[in-house]
């Protein structure tokens, strides 16, 4: 995995101390921590309705002290802003092309040589959708990893950590447990985020 802010000496420590007094000062209860067992681990991120998620992202991952990567669509990364966001965590993922995006995050995961959380939106956009996609799912499932259901909830100013999910290989069975705690959790934009 590519060296980030998470992992640059000095700037990380420097960072964390200014996400932690800034949550605070906003308001932000941040909870949970990440268990030994999820060093490396798929994190699913939800709800994801706003693109205030991102820097709320970033800060509770200081304040967690996580070395997170995250997911976003190849256009952000486009110059000027490429290299901003894989400092940040980011790695670009192009839609129009048909690639084996599941076997290749496995893959990285497995291969890497520290702790590293891969943080994934189930709902793929920011956009009102019904459907969840399973991505997040198959690469656990295929890195033989715990997924851990990180949440973030604008109404009560929450963000953080919650329980480890082991996938059983019933996706059906294990996409409804997974929505059902999210029920109680509200984006910035309540109105685009369903868990039915």
């Amino acid at each position: 995995m590519h060296r980030t802010i998470f992992t640059t000496p000095v700037v990380s420590t420097v960072l964390r101390g200014v996400s932690v007094a800034w949550l605070k000062l906003a308001g932000w209860t941040v909870q949970g921590q990440l268990p030994p067992e999820a060093r490396k681990s798929v994190f699913i991120a939800a709800p994801h309705t706003s693109n205030w998620d991102l820097p709320y992202t970033l800060f509770a991952s200081f304040a967690l002290r996580l070395t997170p990567y995250w997911m976003g669509k190849a256009s952000i990364f486009r110059f000027p802003f490429g290299g901003l966001m894989r400092w940040l965590g980011g790695i670009p993922v192009d839609r129009s092309k048909s690639n084996n995006l599941v076997a290749a995050s496995a893959e990285a995961l497995q291969a890497a040589d520290g702790p590293v959380q891969l943080i994934v939106p189930p709902e793929g956009t920011r956009s009102k959708t019904i459907y969840w996609k399973t991505g997040f799912y198959w690469i656990a499932v295929t890195a033989k990893l715990p997924i851990v259901m990180a949440h973030m909830d604008y109404p009560r100013k929450l963000v953080g950590l919650g329980p480890l999910f082991t996938p059983t290989g019933n996706v059906e069975a294990d996409m409804a447990a997974i929505k059902r705690y999210y029920a109680q959790f509200k984006g910035k934009n309540s109105d685009q985020f369903t868990h039915e």
